[in-house]
């Protein structure tokens, strides 16, 4: 672990709020980061610290600027096993075997109280193990083969030490980090976020918290699902009531796991929309400790915007990184689709291709073979307000979402939106009952279905007193509900909590 703490800056001895990123804020662009980027920048008179939990093959270039408020920030390197080498431990045999038996109970059933045993096993300050010592040494070996035959004997041995050693790496990288103090822990996440803010708690943090955008279990199991560098080792044929474990069970298993660690961590668990806690609670979230914080935008300044004019070309837009969890290539077909049928359509797709450098080419490859050149722009990063001030739509097209930010800004500018049934898409085109407002602001339809995306983007073009009419409905939803300064105030008074 390691500090970006800009040269004029001090660390500090202890900040208000330790907020836990994984995955995302400083070095991604967009998402999670930005709206980790708005939360410190809106809670002023609260200090930070950020832990940014990144693999060592990772771009981690800062894409952002460090507010003022924001007194250090460093890096977790999960597969850097060479921190803290050196030193020898007094281990024996039986102690490998019970770190074994634990580690296994706690992948799969991911119990706090297992978690507590692993961190002062690795921490025990009159017998300190080094991270090389708990994941590269004969004991680790010894840990691993004891493991194996707990939870996967039928299995290829060398393919389940490749997965446990990510697994286990991951952890110990957890449990072997320096903890910034802090009054507050705040995860982004579960996962290995989510287990570092499990040991916060373990070690006496008075306060814990995490916020969820998306589930980090549900999209780590489309991962895994889709993954080809995980290789099935057991073929279970037929047999439905097959119970081995293969290795996309131990992966799925272990991250859900880690989740049930960081609930059971925290005081309060935030997500920011009704529908993700329903998969909390199948994790075993407390109903007491659950509540929804949405995403909060400036509507007034994106309710200045001066929408588009009737006589421009009609215009789509899909605000987004230009990655593959974003689906592009939907949007893509969906708009060849439509330019059969409305050939003056301009089509823009707005954001950084610079993460994902082979899906953005294939991107602008489907472009020429669908013979879309003169119909669709790669406009790169822009300003969005000035963007929604061209458009008459916005579309968006991912498999995977959470509260995304560029609906809320295009239902503040009152632009109607149709998006896939992701996330809250459907919550924010469509209204809830629960919340009183049902009155729809687009049309939703399935992922990666783009005739159906298609047939309502033309709906839509060919209608402007439907496009009026829901863009309305659209910006009366998001006044009521998605204001940044409701949304800080609500984090304000979390970090303001007294200790006893």
């Amino acid at each position: 672990m390691f500090s970006l703490v800009p040269r004029q800056r001090s660390a500090p001895s202890e900040s208000d709020v330790c907020l836990i990123a994984e995955g995302c804020y400083p070095h991604v662009a967009g998402g999670v980061s930005t709206w980790t980027d708005w939360l410190m920048r809106s809670c002023q008179d609260t200090t930070f610290s950020v832990i940014s939990v990144v693999m060592a093959s990772d771009d981690r270039k800062p894409r952002y600027d460090f507010p003022e408020n924001l007194l250090s920030i460093s890096e977790l390197v999960l597969d850097d096993y060479r921190a803290g080498t050196g030193g020898r431990s007094r281990v024996a045999l039986e102690d490998a075997e019970r770190l074994a038996t634990t580690m296994c109970r706690f992948m799969l059933n991911g119990e706090l109280e297992d978690l507590a045993w692993i961190v002062r096993f690795a921490n025990d300050p009159g017998n300190p193990r080094s991270l090389e010592f708990l994941t590269h040494s004969p004991f680790a070996w010894q840990v691993c083969v004891a493991s194996y035959k707990t939870l996967m004997p039928q299995a290829s041995f060398k393919d389940f030490f490749w997965a446990w050693q990510a697994l286990t790496g991951g952890l110990f990288a957890v449990v072997k980090a320096d903890l910034p103090k802090a009054r507050t822990y705040h995860a982004l996440s579960t996962g290995y976020a989510g287990l570092l803010a499990a040991r916060a708690k373990i070690e006496g943090a008075g306060q814990v918290i995490v916020t969820e955008h998306g589930i980090y279990t549900n999209e780590r199991q489309i991962e895994i699902l889709m993954a080809d560098w995980i290789d099935d080792t057991i073929d279970k044929g037929l047999a439905l009531a097959d119970s081995r474990f293969d290795l996309r069970d131990l992966w799925t298993v272990a991250f859900k796991s880690f989740a049930r660690a960081c609930y059971a961590g925290c005081d309060r668990i935030l997500t920011l929309f009704d529908a993700n806690q329903a998969m909390q609670r199948a994790l075993g979230a407390p109903e007491n400790k659950l509540s929804v914080i949405p995403n909060g935008i400036d509507v007034d300044r994106f309710g200045a915007i001066t929408r588009a004019s009737e006589d421009t070309p009609p215009t789509v837009a899909l605000i987004g990184r230009i990655v593959p969890i974003k689906d592009i290539k939907t949007f893509l077909r969906a708009a060849d689709i439509v330019r059969t049928e409305l050939p003056q359509t301009r089509f823009l797709i707005a954001g950084p291709a610079e993460e994902a450098p082979d899906y953005a080419a294939d991107c602008r490859r489907l472009v020429t073979d669908l013979g879309l050149e003169d119909h669709v722009t790669f406009t790169g990063r822009v300003d969005t307000a000035e963007l929604l001030s061209r458009c008459h739509v916005v579309a968006l097209t991912s498999v995977s979402e959470a509260q995304p930010l560029c609906l809320l800004e295009a239902g503040a500018a009152g632009l109607p939106c149709v998006a896939t049934d992701v996330g809250s898409c459907r919550e924010l085109l469509l209204g809830s009952g629960k919340r009183g407002n049902t009155q729809p602001g687009g049309f939703v339809a399935g992922a990666l279905d783009a005739p159906g995306v298609a047939s309502h983007l033309v709906t839509l073009l060919r209608d402007p007193d439907l496009r009026s009419r829901l863009g309305r409905n659209l910006r009366q939803r998001v006044n009521k509900r998605y204001r940044a300064d409701d949304v800080a105030e609500a984090y304000r008074r979390i970090y303001a909590w007294k200790e006893h």
